[in-house]
């Protein structure tokens, strides 16, 4: 009888126990997971519920942060946050706290999309180079070629952006807009042959993409 009392307790402890922690892993906060949600809210046009969960996972970041302020992950996610509300001087601020604590190729390419942003060019320029050399496999390295290319598009240095735009095609193919760009490159540099294989394969992917459209029929008058 006393060894039946004795398991029912150690039973019944163990039970609370593991429904204490089970209750506790569903309320921790998930900025990273917020931070997600918020992304695939964006993708379906669904932008105020997509800011609500950024702003929700920025605070979460920052009680991380303040409880271990050499938390690189909570500052990638605070970054990656405060970019999709566009609060592209904030984000250079961030990262440049971060980089403080650790040179991290998620902090280097994310301030190198803000600086774009910013009109800071030549800066955005070195911290996309910089994300590319220590991150040739990353998980931005297809967009950090499309902004190099970007870059030297607006410097009028269109050789350097039609390399960086083939890479960034290579890399992520079924982009409309990164093929549309490399087809604006090479015409403006007179290789139109090129350009209209370009302009072509943007319409492959976006058959309604009119800027395309219009850049065929250019090409081919």
């Amino acid at each position: 009888m006393r060894n039946n009392k004795f398991l029912k307790s150690v039973f019944i402890l163990n039970f609370v126990f593991g429904l204490s922690f089970a209750v506790y892993s569903q309320e921790k906060p998930d900025a990273l997971k917020l931070y997600r949600n918020g992304r695939s809210l964006d993708s379906i046009g669904r932008r105020d519920d997509a800011r609500k969960a950024y702003s929700e996972a920025i605070s979460i970041c920052r009680s991380e942060l303040s409880l271990n302020p050499k938390n690189m992950d909570s500052y990638a996610v605070y970054t990656w946050c405060l970019f999709r509300l566009g609060r592209y001087k904030d984000t250079e601020i961030a990262c440049n706290d971060a980089l403080k604590v650790s040179r991290d190729a998620r902090i280097i390419e994310t301030l190198g999309e803000a600086s774009f942003y910013l009109g800071n060019y030549k800066e955005s320029l070195r911290n996309m180079e910089n994300y590319i050399d220590m991150a040739p496999n990353g998980e931005r390295i297809s967009v950090a070629h499309f902004f190099v290319g970007e870059i030297y598009r607006i410097m009028g240095k269109y050789n350097k952006a039609d390399i960086a735009y083939s890479i960034a095609v290579h890399l992520e193919p079924g982009n409309g807009l990164w093929w549309y760009r490399l087809g604006i490159v090479r015409e403006a540099a007179g290789e139109k042959r090129s350009a209209l294989d370009a302009f072509q394969a943007a319409l492959r992917i976006w058959p309604d993409y009119k800027d395309a459209i219009e850049a065929v029929k250019r090409i081919r008058i």
